[in-house]
């Protein structure tokens, strides 16, 4: 029977670095081409979900944002200018309209104790941008928008109710027209007329 030596032989050839340069170089080349992909799909993937957020940003953005105005349409522009002329029409009506109460009030609290009145007729004055073109007030003209007519003892109490209608604010152009003297039953009294005109001062803004 023949003997087989089964041990490995110590002269068998043994690779020398030079021949393992080739393998490690090309593990090496591996490694960085995988970590250079690695980089770059972290990288694109940052650079995505980035992108992401910034498109919900804007997303959110515009969700809040008012919607554009509608274009009208000629029927609604024709309403919008009927209802500026109205609301112009009432403003000027308004600007126009006299607070009566204040005016009497403030009559009636400079009205002298020994005046006593017969007749009292008053007028909004009118307004100078709705009323037509008049013809020139010739100088001298009487007022008419406040007259009075009454009764007092003396032409003393005639004067002290002229000089205290003259600083009532809400009265312009206090003239005396008539005054005389009378008698009513047994008493002397003097009878007169003031005209005047309200101002447009006593209109409510």
């Amino acid at each position: 029977m023949r003997a087989v030596n089964l041990l490995p032989r110590d002269d068998r050839a043994k690779r020398t670095p030079a021949e393992n340069a080739p393998i490690f170089a090309g593990l090496g080349l591996l490694l960085v081409v995988s970590v250079a992909l690695s980089v770059m799909f972290l990288s694109a993937s940052s650079s995505v979900t980035s992108k992401k957020n910034a498109l919900g940003d804007a997303r959110a953005r515009l969700a809040v944002l008012p919607p554009l105005p509608k274009a009208e349409t000629p029927v609604e522009v024709g309403l919008a200018g009927e209802q500026k002329a109205r609301v112009a029409a009432v403003t000027s009506a308004l600007s126009r309209r006299v607070s009566w109460d204040r005016v009497l009030r403030e009559f009636a609290t400079v009205l002298p104790s020994d005046v006593w009145l017969t007749s009292l007729q008053a007028k909004a004055p009118s307004s100078p941008a709705s009323a037509a073109p008049a013809a020139p007030v010739a100088p001298g003209t009487a007022p008419t928008g406040f007259v009075i007519n009454g009764y007092t003892y003396s032409q003393d109490g005639v004067a002290r109710l002229l000089s205290r209608l003259a600083v009532l604010p809400d009265i312009d152009n206090v003239q005396l027209q008539t005054s005389s003297f009378s008698k009513v039953g047994r008493q002397n009294v003097v009878q007169f007329t003031i005209l005047a005109d309200v101002s447009p001062r006593g209109a409510v803004s």
